[in-house]
């Protein structure tokens, strides 16, 4: 069932508590820089070049690191959005896919990465600008490492106000030593039905979805909520008696529909069951709409990432 959940999204970034805003020419000077793989080849600036299949394309485009962190930029978050939350954003992204090269292989034959969100990030060449153009630029090369290894960069939309750590809101093998569940302050811009939101499953729907994750029932009868992680969201659920990973069957249900599993409300209904609950996403390291409302306050990409993980570093992997 884990394999449901590796998709998306996705990321853990890195942090030196350093102050103001960081300009392309201001490398960081904390933290030992990753090796960068031999299986690489480097254009004329010396940055990696990758190939990436587009699934709306169904075509494969050989484009540099920075190009591709342009287009998930644009695919993860709104264009317009508070500079520092993009910078911060653009760093995830290129960390994710460096840390991507070095551990994963693309199930696209022939392609390093694809934009196919149920193995990467999101992806979108119409929505870049020059707003967008300028993050990227402004964080060249930046990775987020954790003793001198590129760290596992989650992020999501919405946390709910308060984030939960990789074991329990991805069942991840383990919790590294940089994540943390902390208090989160999502901006009140977010939408409305992503701050808190409601949603029915019929029993077919159920059954089906439980089926996946090889539990058998007919029709829900009783559900509960078992463990819960740091931050309360559910780590599974007891259904007519029944363990199921919550993280699993919020995928086999749809992640655009049951949106996280920070449930406040679960009951049987006359047709299914209805849940309710608040946030978006996984849960696990950077809140977009967290880091959205830090930049509103002038904190600086640096220091969002900071906040959502602890001891890391933020490197130059080229210039």
């Amino acid at each position: 069932m884990k394999r449901f959940l590796f998709a998306a999204l996705t990321v853990t970034l890195a942090f030196y508590w350093l102050s103001g805003c960081m300009k392309k020419s201001e490398a960081p000077e904390n933290g030992k820089k990753p090796h960068l793989s031999d299986k690489l080849t480097l254009n004329d600036e010396g940055i990696p070049e990758i190939t990436v299949y587009n699934i709306k394309e169904e075509l494969s485009t050989r484009m540099d690191v920075e190009s591709y962190v342009e287009g998930v930029l644009a695919g993860e978050i709104k264009n317009d959005w508070p500079e520092e939350a993009m910078k911060a954003q653009a760093i995830l992204a290129r960390t994710y896919v460096m840390r991507f090269l070095e551990t994963r292989e693309s199930k696209y034959p022939g392609a390093d990465i694809s934009t196919d969100i149920t193995e990467a990030q999101a992806y979108s060449t119409s929505l870049i600008n020059d707003r967008i153009k300028k993050a990227v630029s402004d964080t060249r090369g930046m990775v987020v490492t954790y003793d001198g290894e590129l760290a596992n960069t989650w992020f999501h939309a919405h946390s709910g106000g308060v984030t939960e750590l990789p074991q329990e809101g991805l069942e991840y093998k383990e919790n590294p030593p940089y994540t943390q569940s902390v208090k989160s302050p999502d901006s009140e811009r977010a939408p409305k039905n992503v701050r808190e939101w409601s949603v029915s499953f019929s029993n077919t729907q159920m059954k089906k979805a439980l089926g996946e994750m090889g539990i058998s029932i007919e029709k829900v009868d009783t559900i509960q909520i078992g463990e819960t992680g740091a931050s309360g969201r559910a780590v599974n659920f007891t259904i007519n008696g029944k363990t199921a990973s919550a993280p699993s069957l919020r995928i086999a249900l749809g992640s655009d529909k049951l949106k996280s599993t920070l449930i406040t409300s679960v009951n049987v209904t006359d047709n299914g069951v209805e849940f309710e609950g608040r946030g978006y996403g996984h849960g696990v390291g950077l809140s977009q709409w967290g880091a959205y409302q830090m930049a509103e306050n002038g904190e600086s990409a640096e220091q969002i990432i900071g906040y959502y993980f602890k001891d890391v570093d933020i490197v130059k992997m080229w210039d």
